[in-house]
């Protein structure tokens, strides 16, 4: 998907009510979000819900949000990224920072974009289940994410809405948002594992940070991810769409676990139907094998209709 970047002409008009949003944003994740111990897994949970129940900060992420780190000296167009639903952002990545309330504003002229910059810290000592996938898997993303004090929200003036989320450690130093780094065992290989106790964990992966509790189509939706995954699997689908990102997509679309692929499965079953997928070692769309189409509709096709109906019980019941 292409970012909806704004024309340049007319972000001065829109500056007021993009300071008031991002003002009412900071406020609103200071106290929901406040900084905490990086272990505390109740401050994450409040956080969590907090976010998931109508919050302003869900409310003004675009339909898709581009989330990652920057690279030095390019643009956000030449930057690597990856692509969420709003709901997934907001419930499994988001809440892994803690806020101060601290934000500055400014107008990026060459992104055509105005730029939040709101004093964070992450929450490196949880437990591993508590991250949406072992972030560990590259030790450079991890220490970054660890060093992050900033969370940099890009919004697009025409719009409003949060179109870009970025984590960085900001040259303005602030006492408060400083933790001491935690090292990680050697990734595995695992993108989804089971505990000690049987639990299938990343747990926030498992429709956590989408559907609550109490909603009857959670019973359904994890074995139909699995019918779906192994399907994938034969695709050879994970030979892309897995957070390393082997293929080196400038937009990457995570789909190793139950939560990702759910956020994505419309855009998944579109591009299966289209044949708009998978991709050569070119980069090219080429035609995929017709029985392993076959599989990726009918397994895909009962997970999408699982995840609309979690979805319209959500809509009517706002349990969350």
């Amino acid at each position: 998907m292409l970012v909806p970047w704004a024309s340049a002409q007319g972000h001065d008009e829109a500056r007021p009510a993009i300071e008031a949003t991002v003002r009412q944003i900071a406020h609103e994740l200071s106290t929901v979000c406040p900084l905490a111990a990086p272990a505390d897994q109740a401050a994450l949970e409040t956080c969590r819900r907090a976010l998931l129940s109508g919050s302003l900060l869900q409310r003004s992420v675009d339909t898709i949000l581009l989330w990652g780190r920057p690279k030095p000296g390019e643009s956000l167009k030449n930057t690597t990224l990856t692509q969420f639903a709003p709901e997934v952002w907001t419930g499994l990545y988001a809440p892994l920072f803690m806020f101060d309330g601290t934000w500055r504003l400014d107008y990026d002229e060459g992104e055509r974009l105005y730029r939040a910059r709101l004093g964070a810290l992450f929450r490196n000592a949880l437990d591993p289940g508590q991250y949406p996938y072992p972030f560990w898997h590259d030790a450079r993303k991890w220490n970054d994410y660890q060093a992050a004090n900033t969370l940099v929200l890009w919004i697009a003036p025409q719009s409003g809405s949060i179109v870009v989320g970025q984590f960085i450690k900001d040259s303005t130093e602030t006492p408060g948002l400083r933790t001491a780094p935690i090292a990680r065992p050697p990734f595995d290989g695992h993108w989804m594992w089971t505990d000690a106790s049987g639990a299938s964990q990343p747990a926030p992966a498992l429709f956590r940070g989408l559907f609550s509790e109490s909603n009857p189509y959670i019973g359904g939706l994890e074995p139909a991810y699995r019918e779906l995954a192994n399907a994938m699997r034969r695709g050879l689908c994970n030979d892309c769409h897995v957070p390393d990102n082997p293929s080196r997509m400038k937009r990457l679309v995570l789909l190793q676990t139950p939560a990702h692929a759910a956020s994505e499965i419309k855009r998944l079953m579109k591009a299966v139907r289209d044949n708009e997928m998978p991709v050569d070692d070119t980069l090219l769309y080429h035609e995929i094998d017709p029985d392993m189409r076959a599989a990726l509709l009918d397994y895909g096709g009962v997970f999408e209709d699982l995840v609309d109906a979690a979805r319209a019980w959500e809509a009517e019941h706002g349990t969350r």
